[in-house]
């Protein structure tokens, strides 16, 4: 299965009295880079959130995004000091009394005084919350891959396409290639005899330099390497693995081969197929820079 290193992926669920959501997105790159986006109390899920998003893409420059909400119990508790608080009072009502004025404190006047309150954050299971956090981000994990999935099976589609193409290129440019010897035996034929005014030619010279000029000119390897280049591009497509790697080295064999099927051409009918070729080539490149 071939997969698109571009892919988003969210998953939100409600468990143990917290909404949490969990959002993965990709672009291409040729490493894996992760980087993550939460709030600082949950930093420490950020290593195992990693490990479990790379144990499935080994590619791509990812985005996590993690975000929780208490809806079933409160994230802190606040305790009042009262004997603090009353402390407050009394120094407020001789204060009052001292200077004549008059004690309009209220129980909102006091909560002005910070000291009185504390606060304490509820305790938080760590086992528990990184269970619920899995499991929610396992499930984004699966949607995110199905996104990559989708998109690697267009890529997938049209690489095949080009490589039926380049395949009838090679077959279309082995006849012509066979065609040529022939037909520069028949011009330097007429060449020389133009030239020596006489029928009598050596056949013989003819030939060796008809076999000088198929040996100089012979595509054959380059041919044969290229069909069994293809034949390998199909076959790791249908790999289920990153298969990105190993495509953009046979990209750069396919692109290696019909340059030297255009350094040998002496036929302009080979010369234009081979700039065909490679306007190909170069478009299959394109594509898999976007896969895994």
């Amino acid at each position: 299965m071939v997969l698109s290193m571009t892919g988003y992926g969210r998953a939100e669920q409600e468990r143990s009295g917290r909404d949490i959501t969990v959002e993965i997105k990709s672009v291409n790159s040729r490493y894996f880079e992760y980087t993550s986006r939460m709030p600082r109390s949950f930093a420490f899920l950020d290593d195992k959130l990693k490990k479990l998003v790379n144990a499935t893409i080994s590619r791509g420059k990812t985005e996590l995004a993690l975000t929780v909400v208490n809806i079933g119990a409160p994230e802190a508790s606040i305790s009042v000091n009262l004997d603090l608080a009353k402390g407050y009072l009394d120094a407020i009502g001789e204060m009052s009394s001292a200077l004549g004025v008059e004690n309009d404190v209220t129980a909102g006047t006091l909560t002005r005084f910070s000291d009185i309150f504390t606060t304490r954050k509820a305790e938080t299971d760590e086992e528990q919350l990184w269970a619920d956090v899995k499991a929610v981000a396992e499930a984004a994990v699966e949607n995110f891959v199905a996104m990559r999935a989708a998109e690697g099976e267009k890529l997938r589609a049209d690489i095949l396409s080009r490589l039926v193409y380049l395949e009838q290129a090679v077959g279309e440019i082995e006849q012509t290639s066979a065609e040529r010897v022939q037909k520069y035996t028949e011009k330097l034929y007429a060449k020389l005899k133009a030239l020596l005014e006489d029928t009598n030619i050596d056949e013989a010279r003819i030939l060796t330099e008809a076999a000088i000029f198929a040996d100089k000119t012979a595509v054959d390897e380059e041919t044969v390497r290229l069909r069994s280049h293809i034949r390998q591009y199909r076959d790791i497509l249908e790999k289920n693995e990153p298969v990105g790697r190993k495509l953009d080295f046979l990209t750069q064999e396919l692109n290696r081969e019909t340059n030297t099927i255009g350094s040998k051409a002496q036929e302009l009918a080979i010369t234009r197929m081979v700039v065909d070729m490679k306007a190909e080539i170069e478009k299959i490149r394109e594509q898999i820079q976007n896969i895994e």
